[in-house]
């Protein structure tokens, strides 16, 4: 699901989608919104942190590419 916002913007990764918080160059899952800031969760889980939207952006092909061989080495490694 993606947020679609003016037609003059670009649109923003969506819950539950990878997402680049441009602020701190950190890649994460998009977990929801509170009080006007995204929250995202790191890739291999833990503590959300909290980004101004206007932070929130999609991830290149290879930053993507790059996320999900992550996921998907951590899943083998915990026999998922």
């Amino acid at each position: 699901m993606l947020l679609h916002m003016a037609s003059n913007q670009q649109t923003r990764p969506g819950i539950g989608e990878l997402a680049k918080d441009s602020a701190r160059d950190r890649i994460g899952v998009v977990m929801g919104a509170v009080g006007g800031r995204v929250q995202i969760r790191p890739i291999g889980g833990g503590t959300e942190w909290d980004v101004m939207p206007d932070n929130v952006v999609a991830l290149s092909p290879r930053e993507e590419l790059s996320a999900r061989l992550a996921i998907k080495n951590a899943n083998s490694r915990d026999g998922l």
